[in-house]
């Protein structure tokens, strides 16, 4: 069995100021019954679900989960949390034999529905307990139908080393406890409790031997008596003293049993989170076990740099038996998780109390576009995934200029959360499709498409106008953005980057410095730039890589775009009177201040 759906009424950012509709949940969303990864920001959900699930279904680690006041919805008084368990195998369904039903989503197999509700009354949490069945309300379950449903959980900032070391109630005692080789009966409780009473009774016989050896008093005398006589007087006459090493009960026994890697005299974190993490599955595979196999995973990146993360990540992606459910906020792990592979794993997009599932039945991506985001979508890319603006384009120089210009506009991406993301090509309609729903519901992203217009000019050295615009027509229908505002195209009036950065009123002077300073071979005669016509046509040949001569192609030199976008850069940064809140409609360089304007809007 497994956590198929969550759905959420007015708990902590899931929720409306209106009386809990039954059929209007303010979360409703689908797991599959192997890997999900709820990716997001901070503050964006992805707690909120996870702590929904232990508030219903309990943890093995027994921690105590107690609704606030801060758990409801601001303004409203009562919340409402529906799990739906499915996949129930006949011995799993034979715990639940009284709640269990059908509905029609799941017609071929029976279901559990679990009800949590609670209300606010005068500051005060009234919560009954956790129900199960069809109907609206549900009928309480029983302690045993519990236990059958209890989860594991890997808090963020995880103490391994205390979980893993030995003492009372540890976590460690508590997994081997509960595997069948430690219950009543069976051959690892019976070996164990006889070693700890033989080792108990060795040590007992040397504590208390009271031979004397050559002029050395007895072991008893040294130790044993001299506690005893201090005892006797402290509590009552012949009071005497025993040294265990443990109880020679497996719970006891078990408590005084830690965990290390063999060889790592002194772990790292990283390290013992990893061990804690493996411990932790060891539990989950428990041979027999016809209860819930799910682990909930709160930022699986805590402690782990990004080549251990990966290989948390592969190993768990290759586990069939547990369902997983894991947060996060790394663009490492958010790049390795492939985004639609059916029923053996989820990714979801949280943000701002919404949730966004990635699959091919909600994007308008096809497969092709899945295919190429898996082999492609690397970690500098996957910050996409935390933005709350993009702008893509097809390479460096895009990148080195965007950031100055924004700068100069007042308004840092930085701190407007934008991420410049780099295709490297003319890919960007599939990382814009990520951000396209099949509802066309917003995600509340801005993303702008920055990109060339790649019509050259004849040999000639003039533009036609007819195949400019057949080029932006076909261009923009790429991607049909009439019914989803969040995305724009911003495409080069003409050709490159580069040539509109030359032809741009405000940025035509930096642009033929920068040039210069990169090729001045070509720009400059001594310490003078050359005219503007033969700045225009020296330009025009490095970019097409050719010139005209007696009718013939002649090759020339590249234009080297990104160490000229790089001096370009610090040259906008150095001059402050550069305005582009006064940019005209008709000035070559104003695709990119729109791409700017539209993503930090």
């Amino acid at each position: 069995m497994y956590l198929s759906n969550i759905k959420l009424w007015n708990f902590r950012k899931f929720g409306r100021l209106e009386a809990i509709d039954i059929k209007k949940p303010h979360l409703d969303l689908n797991f599959t019954k192997g890997l999900n990864v709820l990716i997001g920001e901070n503050d964006s959900g992805k707690t909120a679900i996870l702590d929904a699930i232990k508030m219903v279904l309990k943890t093995h680690a027994y921690e105590r989960m107690f609704l606030e006041e801060d758990d409801f919805f601001d303004g409203t008084n009562e919340l409402r949390i529906e799990l739906l368990i499915g996949g129930l195998t006949v011995s799993e369904a034979a715990h639940f034999t009284e709640w269990l039903g059908w509905d029609k989503e799941h017609p071929d197999q029976p279901v559990l529905r679990l009800i949590y509700t609670a209300r606010l009354l005068d500051r005060h949490v009234i919560a009954p307990d956790v129900k199960g069945g069809m109907d609206d309300t549900g009928s309480p379950l029983d302690a045993q139908a519990k236990d059958y449903l209890k989860v594991t959980f890997l808090r963020p900032l995880r103490d391994a080393e205390n979980e893993l070391t030995a003492k009372k109630y540890s976590r460690l005692s508590q997994i081997l406890e509960g595997h069948d080789l430690f219950k009543e009966g069976a051959e690892g409780k019976e070996i164990f409790e006889s070693i700890v009473d033989g080792a108990n009774q060795e040590l007992k016989k040397w504590f208390e031997d009271n031979t004397n050896k050559t002029e050395t008093p007895s072991n008893k005398k040294q130790i044993k008596d001299v506690i005893d006589s201090f005892l006797c007087d402290f509590m009552k006459p012949n009071t005497s003293s025993e040294f265990i090493i443990a109880e020679s009960q497996i719970k006891q026994i078990l408590e005084k049993l830690s965990l290390i890697v063999s060889g790592s005299k002194k772990p790292g974190l990283g390290t013992m989170n990893r061990l804690y993490m493996a411990t932790e599955l060891l539990h989950l595979q428990k041979p027999g076990w016809t209860g819930m196999r799910l682990c909930l995973v709160e930022e699986e990146e805590a402690h782990l740099h990004p080549q251990a993360q990966m290989k948390v990540l592969k190993r768990i992606q290759e586990e069939s038996k547990t369902q997983f459910i894991i947060t996060t906020h790394s663009p490492n792990l958010a790049s390795k998780v492939e985004l639609d592979k059916g029923e053996e794993n989820q990714v979801v997009i949280c943000k701002d109390g919404k949730v966004f599932p990635m699959g091919a039945t909600y994007t308008l991506l096809d497969k092709k576009d899945y295919k190429f985001l898996d082999s492609f979508l690397d970690a500098t890319k996957a910050n996409l995934f935390f933005a709350k603006g993009i702008i893509l384009v097809e390479g460096w120089a895009e990148e080195l200029l965007l950031p100055a210009i924004a700068k100069r506009m007042d308004k840092d991406l930085t701190t407007h959360e934008v991420s410049i993301v780099n295709v490297g090509s003319t890919a960007y309609m599939r990382y814009a499709k990520l951000f396209m729903r099949q509802n066309q519901e917003r995600m509340g992203c801005k993303v702008a498409i920055v990109t060339d217009l790649d019509v050259r000019p004849k040999d000639d050295g003039q533009f036609d106008q007819t195949d400019e615009n057949n080029a932006l027509s076909s261009i923009t229908s790429e991607i049909d953005v009439t019914n989803y505002p969040d995305i724009k195209w911003c495409v080069a009036k003409r050709w490159t980057l580069e040539w509109c950065l030359l032809k741009s009123s405000l940025l035509g002077k930096l642009f033929k410095q920068a040039a210069a300073s990169v090729h001045s071979g070509t720009f400059k005669k001594g310490k003078t730039l050359v005219g503007d016509a033969e700045f225009e046509e020296g330009v025009m040949n490095m970019l097409r890589q050719y010139k005209v001569e007696n009718d013939k192609h002649v090759s020339v030199a590249k234009f080297k775009k990104v160490e000229v976008a790089y001096q370009l850069a610090a040259l906008i940064n150095a001059t402050p009177e550069i305005d582009f809140g006064n940019i005209t409609d008709d000035d070559y360089a104003k695709y990119l201040v729109d791409a700017i304007k539209h993503t930090c809007s």
